[in-house]
């Protein structure tokens, strides 16, 4: 029997059974037996009914209980029945005890995530004697029980990843389970629970694959593109909306027999109007033939939830990835068929919309109804279990605790709490009362349950309110070395006293008992920078990064342990990864800038400075500035090879943007004036340019205060205002008049008069009556000139 698949286990997986399979049951004797009995309570969703049946009573109840655990006895009991029981073929008790085993898993997962309520409480594992013992499926009912066991717990467990790949690699070996019509509706089921689990743990790439594979299977096109249609009530013409467009590439699923059949819409959980005074409830497009929706079974509507997950979890909180989930939930919600996909794509919505002032209450009472739903008794647990595992539907509690949450950010503090009590969620509840300022009460809170029993993460919560290191050494020693979470908050409150050296300590012992704490890995790395141990956090942000690449505070300090380790281009490369999560730090973007200067990547620099003015009008950095016109003017050659004169366009761009917001920098000016050649260039329309932007370079130093009266900075000016009068004289001869030309030579002559003028009065030795002997040179210079320009405009006056 270990070697061959039992006959109903693609029913089983797959949630029903079609007609042809159950005529098969019929002819093969299947119906009349004792697991024949156990499979039709399983697929009517009766699994109460199953444990309360006398076969299950006499597997799981002995004669006699020695002292020993519950897990212990439950196996001792399974074991017996298998290998020694006489009343019933061996192939018989071995299927029996997997159907009580699918439905101890079924019935957790109602009794925690789907409802309605059970007074039964099964054990939510399998024997370790069933994994040698029965049948091909097994694994992937592993595979779903790892995912029900993780959403259990606090942290992520490497033993349960491990796990897990093991069952995925163990149901990828079948060559069975996907083949024909049936197959490919559980294959598209089983690469999306891959998928979830490879998002639970962080492996980003391997999920987007597994969810490719799954779209791929069904031969689905989806994609975001835009629409013209209205979203506002008063609004008179279609303006382009965002939507999501679903297609298929040929008939894959050829009729539904082996697809769960949809729910009745009374079944699903109400989807509330919106009913704004101005935002519709839906887009109304223009031309609703052109995107019309196909029919899609339950498979395919899972796809669609899984891109939309995976788009979350690979995009950076920002408002246009908000309103592209948006899209995908309203496209999955104007399809209701399925209970897990409606509530999946609900919880998402109300997440989204809580962000909105115009949507927020309906979030308020969308969430409740999601509570609410769970002791409701009209929608049968079978109709909520179809697909269930495709989607990660959230369990009750953390619905309830998304309820919570939003009752507390709306300030009505007295029920959120009655909530986090009852689930008895004392994390939360401290942060309320921390919140609320009731120090006292949270700590009396925690005393009282330490009373009833003590606990390590308790006596943890106790160290966070008092901030006292003994109580996180009591949970440590409680746990015996155990508590991943005890280090970590000894180390955090190392951290928050500037304790580097042993917050480094604490985080490391944390890290080697549970690798997976991706807060613990960045505040590793911060402490390691604080340390000046520039190895230490590239590695500790190097594996943060791995956990969450969409991590941009990551990626930022993984770049500045990269400069700090002379590795400038690995700074450009993550700071370009940083950039990719959060576009809108401007300070990622500062270091982006003079990194890029830095590397010699001056078309990023330039990118870099058009978005840095997008967040500041007036920012300006000088010193990038001549990086870059002196790569420009010189032909400097960039990181990839290329002469960097081909950026001289996109420079000068540059330059008119910021000299319109900055215009009484002179730097800036005489900078913008090199980008065309400072008055030397062959093009007379470029001198000319130079020309304008000199004078107002001129001009900015001479309305700068205190100039004057500094001899040095006095001589800059007078030089500045030669070098102007050459220009001039130069943009003189390609005037088209000359009046203009006359004009621009009598406008430089009266500067340097003005000069000669300010020379004589400040600089004028009292005693000997004459100029300060440091002036010499630059009087006699603007002497010169102003004789120049007067007999050029002379010159020009006798051709009017």
């Amino acid at each position: 029997m270990s070697g061959e698949m039992w006959t109903p286990e693609l029913a089983i997986l797959r949630g029903f059974p079609t007609k042809a399979e159950r005529q098969q049951w019929k002819q093969e004797g299947i119906v009349g037996s004792e697991s024949g009995s156990f499979l039709q309570l399983l697929l009517e969703g009766s699994y109460e009914s199953i444990f309360l049946n006398s076969v299950t009573q006499n597997i799981l109840n002995a004669m006699t209980i020695a002292e020993e655990g519950i897990d212990s006895y439950l196996e001792k009991q399974i074991v017996t029945f298998l290998d020694y029981s006489t009343d019933l073929e061996k192939s018989e008790r071995q299927q029996l005890i997997f159907l009580l085993g699918v439905s101890s898993l079924q019935l957790f997962v109602q009794s925690n995530w789907t409802g309605p309520p059970v007074d039964l409480h099964p054990q939510d594992f399998l024997p370790s004697v069933l994994f040698q013992q029965f049948s091909e499926s097994l694994p992937w009912w592993t595979l779903r029980y790892v995912n029900i066991h993780q959403q259990l717990l606090e942290e992520r467990s490497p033993q349960l990843f491990a796990l897990a790949e093991y069952c995925i690699d163990q149901v990828m070996k079948l060559e069975n389970l996907f083949v024909d019509d049936s197959g490919r509706y559980l294959a598209v089921q089983f690469h999306l629970e891959c998928a979830y689990i490879f998002l639970c743990y962080y492996e980003y790439k391997k999920a987007k694959d597994q969810f490719n594979v799954a779209k791929n299977i069904g031969k689905l096109q989806i994609n975001l593109t835009g629409a013209l249609g209205k979203r506002t009530r008063f609004q008179e013409n279609y303006v382009a909306q965002l939507i999501l467009d679903v297609r298929r590439e040929g008939d894959v699923f050829p009729g539904y027999e082996l697809s769960p059949a949809p729910t009745p819409q009374e079944h699903l959980t109400n989807n509330f109007e919106l009913n704004d005074d101005t935002v519709l409830n839906e887009i109304q497009l223009a031309d609703c033939e052109q995107f019309q929706m196909p029919d899609l079974c339950a498979e395919e509507l899972a796809v669609i939830l899984g891109v939309c997950t995976n788009l979350q979890k690979n995009n950076p909180v920002h408002k246009l990835t908000e309103v592209e989930l948006l899209a995908f939930t309203s496209y999955l919600l104007s399809q209701p068929k399925f209970w897990a996909i409606q509530t999946s794509a609900l919880i998402l919505r109300t997440k989204l919309e809580t962000r909105s002032t115009r949507r927020m209450e309906r979030a308020m009472r969308q969430t409740q109804a999601l509570a609410d739903q769970f002791e409701d008794m009209t929608t049968s647990v079978l109709e909520r279990l179809k697909i269930f595992y495709c989607c990660q539907v959230p369990p009750h509690w953390a619905i309830q605790r998304q309820l919570a949450g939003l009752l507390f950010e709306l300030g009505c503090t007295g029920s959120a709490l009655q909530i986090y009590e009852k689930l008895e969620m004392w994390e939360d509840v401290v942060i309320c009362y921390e919140r609320a300022g009731q120090h006292g009460k949270a700590e009396e809170i925690l005393r009282q349950e330490l009373e009833k029993k003590e606990t390590p993460s308790l006596y943890c919560l106790l160290g966070d309110v008092l901030r006292d290191h003994s109580y996180y050494d009591k949970a440590w020693e409680l746990s015996r070395h155990r508590s991943a979470r005890a280090q970590r908050s000894k180390g955090l409150l190392h951290l928050r006293n500037r304790e580097f050296k042993d917050c480094v300590e604490c985080f490391e012992r944390s890290l080697k008992i549970n690798p997976i704490q991706l807060g613990v890995w960045f505040s590793l790395g911060c402490a390691y920078l604080a340390l000046e141990d520039y190895g230490g956090s590239a590695k500790a942000f190097q594996r943060c990064v791995t956990l969450e690449p969409d991590n941009a505070e990551a990626w930022n300090n993984l770049s500045t342990s990269y400069i700090r380790l002379k590795q400038k281009v690995k700074a450009f490369r993550t700071l370009q990864e940083a950039l990719k999560c959060n576009y809108e730090h401007w300070q990622i973007w500062e270091n982006y800038i003079l990194t890029s200067t830095d590397v010699g990547e001056f078309s990023e620099a330039i990118k870099a400075y058009h978005r840095l003015l997008d967040f500041q009008d007036k920012y300006k950095d000088v010193q990038v500035l001549k990086i870059l016109v002196r790569a420009v003017i010189d032909g400097v050659t960039d990181r990839s090879g290329d002469v960097a004169t081909s950026h001289r366009g996109k420079l000068q761009e540059l330059f008119g943007r910021i000299t319109s917001r900055v215009t009484n920098d002179g730097e800036i000016w005489r900078l913008y004036a090199q980008v065309y050649g400072n008055g030397q260039s062959e093009k007379p329309d470029e001198n000319e340019k130079a020309f304008q932007y000199l004078s107002k370079a001129y001009k900015c130093d001479t309305q700068s205060s205190g100039w004057e009266k500094d001899m040095t900075s006095f001589k800059e000016v007078v030089q500045r205002a030669l070098g102007l009068a050459h220009v001039a004289i130069k943009c003189s001869k390609n005037k088209s008049s000359p009046q203009e030309a006359v004009q621009v030579l009598s406008s430089i002559r009266l500067n340097l008069r003005g000069l000669l003028s300010k020379a004589k009065q400040l600089f004028t030795d009292v005693a000997s009556g004459e100029i300060s002997s440091e002036l010499a040179d630059e009087i006699a210079a603007m002497d010169t000139l102003v004789t120049e320009l007067q007999d050029l405009s002379n010159l020009f006056r006798n051709q009017y």
